[in-house]
This record gives structure tokens, C-alpha cells and sequence, in this order.
């Protein structure tokens, strides 16, 4: 976590393409688990529970990060939530997943395009942080 932390302290925010860009793109390879016109979702490379799952929305529309989301985004929100779901099933996580979004630096966000991690295969702990 202490990786994670420092990578969000020290991210910048940018107007312009990110990693996800790139991935959305196909310019560099990623296991792709779900797509469709309006998202893509594929295993995140370091995974903290067994299932870890990054979904994007791939138009960005200046939907940096969750704080930055204006009435215009309801869609986009509801697509990356409803995909969730869908990945949810296919993955097998009938008894539970956990859905975060991270925010800012103190949220732990290191790449400025909005996205939510789909979270499960293990019994999740309470408090999170």
C-alpha cells in the first residue's frame, strides 16, 4: 500500500491522455475481461484481493476524478457502476464484492482518469482505510 500511496502523492493531473488512454487504445496489452461501447474492464497487473478488476469509462469528457462529476456524467457514472455488476457476475462473486473509487491524493488516486475498482474473491474488512 505504501507503493500506492506514494504514486497517488506524487500523480499529477492531466488534462490530457492518461495510461487508460493508452489502454482503451490497445497500445499496450491488458487481460480485458468486459467491454462495450462505453467501457472497458481488465485485471489490474497488481492485485490486492484475488479479484481485482479495473473499469473505465472510454470517453474521459473531463471526468478526471469523482469530485470533478457534473450532471452531464450521470450516464457515464451509471455505465462504469452497471459494468461492475456485470463483471461482478462473471467473475462468480454472487456472495459480496466491494466497489471503490478513489479521489484525489488523500484518496489514494494516481491516475486522473475516473475509474472504479471492482473488488472480491476473499472476505472484505471493515473499517477499509
Amino acid at each position: 500500500m505504501a507503493g500506492e500511496k506514494e504514486a497517488a502523492l506524487a500523480a499529477e493531473p492531466v488534462d490530457g491522455p492518461t495510461i487508460f488512454d493508452i489502454i482503451i487504445g490497445k497500445e499496450i496489452p491488458s487481460q480485458v475481461v468486459y467491454e462495450d461501447q462505453k467501457v472497458l474492464a481488465y485485471r489490474d497487473i497488481s492485485p490486492q484481493p484475488p479479484i481485482h478488476i479495473i473499469i473505465i469509462p472510454k470517453v474521459k469528457d473531463g471526468l478526471s476524478r469523482m469530485s470533478k462529476a457534473e450532471e452531464r456524467h450521470v450516464e457515464v457514472l451509471g455505465n462504469l457502476l452497471y459494468a461492475a455488476k456485470v463483471v461482478a457476475k462473471q467473475e462468480g462473486l454472487e456472495d459480496g464484492f466491494r466497489i471503490v473509487i478513489n479521489d484525489g491524493p488523500e484518496g489514494c488516486q494516481s491516475v486522473y482518469h475516473l475509474h472504479v475498482h471492482l473488488l472480491g474473491g476473499r472476505q472484505m474488512n471493515w473499517p477499509p482505510g
